[in-house]
């Protein structure tokens, strides 16, 4: 039985935490933003909408369906040379969080649209009979309305982008998931591989628990 060198493994563990923090803490705060004002645009310029306008919403709509399939690891291949261009470099937890800023971006701007058109018309005819413009009506009436399920979308989110870090380790970005893989997998070493895992699964139950508790009280407010 392989002896357990914790002096030498819980450096790893410590940087690799570290990691996955810088690329999933980076990717989250900024893709919410992009995904956001997305799915706020593609909900107003759809048809019939506050601000109907086709042409924005079907280049929109059709960027989102062209990225939105693509696997994660081809993604990050594919956006390579835009990496380097960014940061510099296409090696690293920094570097990492271009693809999975793009990837998550246009997740996060198809669920905010879908809760977005959930929303009672019934409130938005009422704010417009009331006088308000179109983008008071979006931000004062549909926003808040949406805002719980947008939370639990969110929440989805963050959980996604935790184990997508674990591919970005593969390509380099480092991360829990590349200590799995070139301390555990490659090295059979089964140990590292399931404290991992623990680690993983406390992350994901943790980040579902505060998404939960966020928007219930969102939803009770």
């Amino acid at each position: 039985m392989r002896e357990i060198d914790l002096d030498a493994l819980l450096p790893r563990i410590r940087d690799a935490l570290f990691e996955t923090a810088v690329m999933v803490s980076i990717s989250f705060v900024l893709a919410s933003v992009v995904g956001v004002l997305l799915g706020l645009l593609l909900y107003a310029s759809r048809p019939g909408n506050l601000l109907a306008n086709r042409a924005t919403f079907g280049i929109l709509n059709g960027v989102i369906n062209v990225v939105r399939p693509v696997p994660f690891l081809i993604v990050a291949v594919s956006v390579i040379p835009l990496t380097r261009l960014l940061v510099g470099s296409s090696i690293g937890p920094v570097a990492a969080t271009v693809p999975l800023v793009l990837v998550a971006s246009v997740a996060i701007a198809r669920i905010a649209e879908s809760n977005l058109v959930a929303v009672d018309p019934g409130a938005i005819e009422a704010g417009t009979a009331m006088g308000a413009t179109p983008w008071q009506v979006l931000f004062t009436v549909v926003v808040p309305e949406a805002l719980g399920p947008l939370v639990l979308g969110l929440t989805y989110i963050f959980v996604a982008l935790i184990d997508a870090t674990a591919v970005a380790g593969v390509l380099g970005g480092g991360g829990l998931g590349d200590l799995a893989i070139r301390y555990g997998y490659q090295r059979f070493d089964w140990f590292v591989v399931g404290v991992i895992v623990v680690l993983l699964v406390v992350l994901v139950q943790g980040a579902q628990l505060l998404g939960n508790s966020v928007a219930r009280r969102v939803m009770h407010a």
